[in-house]
Formats: C-alpha cells, structure tokens, sequence
C-alpha cells in the first residue's frame, strides 16, 4: 500500500499510537488512523487506502476521521478532479490540542470553584477536597501561558539556528 509502506516495526507504531491514544479515551481504530497518517509515506491518505491498510471498514474509518476531525488532529481535504476524500495530520496539532486541554482545565477549574462556594471553608472535608483541586488548576492557568509562549517562540526560532 502507498499511504503506509510495510517496513519493519511500522504496524507496532501504530498499535502502539492506536493503544496510547485508547488510554487517553479515543477509539483505538481512530488511533490506528492517526498512526498510519503519522508514518504515511503520502501527504494525503484516502478512506479506501486507510481502510484496506488498517483491514477495516470503510464505514468504520469514515465514523472515525470525522471523529478524529472532530478532535482537531486530522483535517479532510479534496483533490482537484476527484470526488474521493483524503485526510492528513492537521497542521498545528499539538498546540491546538493542548489549547483544547487548557479551555477543559479551565472550564473545570470554574465548576470547582462553584462547589467551594456551596461548602464551609476551613472545616469541611469537601472544602479541603475542592481546595486542592482548585489550587492545582490554578497553578496550570497561571503557567501555561508563558510555557505555550516559550513554546512558540522555540518553534518560530528553531529554522534559524
């Protein structure tokens, strides 16, 4: 297959990527898509090659790639004079994913500080609980920030050295 050459260890990669992904709550077929879209030898993987070089259903992989779409890690894209759909590795995924983590953190860290307000401070076992919650959000909404900034800039300077 084109889209993911049969060399030694790659399907172990995308077990491997399929099963990490699994852990982390996304389906381990959409995990085996974005493996072989990690190792594709192509810029572009059509549906029919992903599902011939994962031996899986065509449907299967559509239900997946709008999920993985869905997700912010894998974007659709046409080719001029074909009606097939191909899909790569978004550009900027991983800023974009831990962006999406920070709005989940943040938007918890608002619900927790809702629940600090519905019990007694100081004295209660649910304060405490709630408490240390709260401060470690805290603690990621105020750093992140400057580590997403140090981020960008490293990746902006990197072509230069």
């Amino acid at each position: 297959m084109g889209a993911m050459p049969q060399r030694a260890g790659y399907q172990r990669f995308v077990e491997d990527i399929s099963g990490a992904l699994e852990r982390a709550g996304i389906p381990r077929i959409a995990g085996r898509i974005f493996g072989l879209l990690l190792l594709a030898d192509a810029s572009e993987v059509s549906t029919d090659e992903l599902a011939t070089g994962l031996k899986a259903s065509r449907g299967s992989v559509s239900t997946m790639t709008r999920l993985l779409i869905q997700m912010g890690l894998v974007e659709r894209v046409g080719k001029p004079g074909e009606r097939r759909d191909y899909f790569r590795i978004k550009a900027g995924t991983w800023s974009n994913v831990l962006k999406s983590r920070m709005d989940q953190i943040i938007e918890f860290h608002d619900v927790i500080e809702r629940g600090m307000a519905l019990v007694t401070p100081k004295s209660d076992q649910a304060y405490r609980r709630l408490k240390e919650i709260h401060e470690f959000y805290l603690f990621f909404e105020r750093e992140f920030p400057a580590l997403f900034e140090r981020w960008e800039q490293y990746s902006r300077n990197k072509g230069r050295s």
